[in-house]
């Protein structure tokens, strides 16, 4: 499973050790704002290049409009730009039909895309029909909103398996929601650098060590 950054903070992007590998780095116009950034071109380049400093192998960046004149000039100069810095470049468009001609768009200059925000069944079967690379479903808003997200969940990975859109799980709130998309198979997830540094370690292991340091200095005595 590939595990993406997502941030827009590039001083966010080395972990410590304990952390597992990383493949890149996701954003979206609300982690660029709170990166106190704004929605630009020139920083989404930035962004590009900042990847490639990092060492990190692809960054997903969500175009801000569904304004096709903008969508394909950006994507001229992103797709240079990637090219250049040997970054893997995802584009990420809101999965809704407002969308539409921008995703086609998008899509006839051979660029791999990802639908994002993606809530229910039908919005996945969609997603296949318009061969889209990743979905992306916002797991901690389907909980918030009082939903049952496993067998959705389950319905991605089964879509992902028959040669569907792979799933990228994002808004992952704990450890355990983490572990279950693991065993159900999904393809990618996002975590904010934060999440992966906290869950590094564990209480558990911490006592199970402590337990270890006093029992090697009292066999000493032996």
């Amino acid at each position: 499973m590939k595990v993406f950054l997502d941030s827009a903070v590039s001083t966010s992007w080395q972990l410590p050790a304990g952390c597992p590998p990383v493949e890149g780095v996701t954003t979206n116009p609300t982690l660029v704002l709170q990166a106190g950034l704004p929605v630009t071109l020139a920083t989404y380049t930035g962004l590009l290049r900042a990847v490639s400093d990092a060492g990190l192998a692809e960054l997903m960046l969500q175009l801000p409009r569904p304004d096709v004149t903008e969508a394909l000039q950006w994507l001229d100069v992103l797709q240079s730009t990637a090219a250049g810095a040997r970054v893997k470049l995802t584009i990420k468009l809101p999965c809704h039909p407002d969308w539409l001609a921008c995703i086609r768009a998008v899509q006839a200059k051979d660029q791999a895309i990802l639908l994002t925000g993606l809530s229910n069944p039908v919005q996945l079967l969609w997603a296949h029909g318009l061969k889209a690379q990743y979905v992306a479903p916002y797991i901690g808003r389907l909980v918030a909103d009082g939903r049952d997200v496993w067998p959705f969940m389950q319905a991605c990975v089964a879509v992902q398996q028959a040669d569907g859109p792979a799933l990228l799980a994002a808004s992952i709130k704990s450890p355990d929601v983490l572990s279950r998309l693991m065993a159900y198979g999904a393809a990618a997830v996002t975590l904010p650098p934060a999440s992966l540094v906290a869950w590094s370690g564990d209480a558990l292991t911490h006592s199970a060590m402590a337990q270890f340091d006093r029992d090697v200095a009292s066999s000493q005595s032996l």
